[in-house]
């Protein structure tokens, strides 16, 4: 064929443009592929760059930055704050342990050097039966106290119990020295004061003191206590004497509550307000809990 005839190149140029516009198009589609294959691979390797760069030179990522600052909004613990907090809150339940442990340490000798050897001795002179008939004594002149608190708390049932078991040893049980009331009519005693009247109503115990001599006490139980003063001296002279009664009897109890303690003087603050609560509700003592003076008394069962 030749292609230098004339009437044949415009034939010719036409078939040669057409191949062009089909062959085109499917080269730059396999082309644009080529390209952006390594476009991704590059991504990827421009991702793990970035991870090195950032960690060889310390910077912090957007999601890194949320991160830290989201352990940063967590509270810290902090052992000094925690342990000035713990501080606090122990001051505001004893505002006035300084004082309370002089006192405690001064009730301790004061026990040990006059006390308990002028119990020991009343103990190795007085035969049992005046030891019974001098607590019996004690125990009823505080009857008219424990009727009145009873009739405070509207518990008169025990409000009753009382008055009777106070007039009838009073009279058949030869000044109170005997029980006659509970061995011949089966009254029970169970004994209330005007800090438990109070407890009862809603009063809180208060700050926790240490009295002289008295012992372990807090606020609404020390104004119980002068409150009866004033009002029934003999009672008050009663309670006096039935606490000093029940601290003979009790003597080596009282004493093993804080032997061996770390510290004693909690231990002692920490039981008396236990068993008040206990007293306040009329209810047994658990077991492991220790009676101190003026605090040994039966609740009803």
């Amino acid at each position: 064929m030749d292609f230098s005839n004339p009437p044949l190149r415009p034939w010719l140029l036409a078939g040669a443009f057409a191949m062009t516009l089909i062959v085109t198009p499917a080269t730059a589609q396999e082309k644009s592929g080529k390209m952006n294959a390594p476009s991704t691979e590059s991504a990827q390797k421009d991702d793990s760059s970035s991870n090195w760069f950032t960690d060889l030179f310390g910077i912090q990522t957007e999601k890194a930055k949320t991160e830290q600052t989201e352990q940063k909004s967590e509270p810290q613990k902090n052992p000094a704050t925690t342990a000035k907090s713990e501080a606090a809150e122990e001051e505001d339940k004893d505002p006035l342990e300084g004082y309370n442990r002089f006192m405690h340490g001064f009730n301790k000798v004061l026990r040990e050097a006059i006390l308990d050897p002028l119990i020991d001795g009343y103990q190795a002179i007085t035969p049992d039966p005046v030891e019974k008939a001098i607590s019996n004594a004690a125990k009823n002149l505080n009857e008219p106290i424990t009727a009145g608190s009873s009739l405070l708390q509207g518990d008169t049932e025990n409000a009753k119990k009382a008055t009777q078991r106070f007039l009838i040893n009073s009279t058949a049980g030869l000044g109170g020295t005997q029980d006659v009331a509970k061995e011949e009519y089966g009254i029970e005693s169970r004994e209330e004061d005007l800090g438990q009247a109070a407890g009862k109503g809603g009063a809180e115990a208060g700050a926790h003191i240490v009295l002289p001599i008295l012992g372990p006490s807090n606020t609404r139980d020390a104004l119980g206590t002068a409150a009866t003063a004033v009002i029934n001296p003999i009672g008050a002279v009663g309670s006096a004497a039935k606490g000093a009664v029940e601290y003979s009897d009790k003597q080596d109890t009282i004493k093993d509550v804080s032997k061996g303690a770390l510290d004693p003087y909690v231990v002692e603050r920490d039981a008396y307000e236990q068993h008040r609560e206990y007293q306040i509700r009329n209810a047994a003592p658990p077991a492991q809990e220790q009676d101190f003076p003026g605090l040994g008394d039966e609740p009803a069962k």
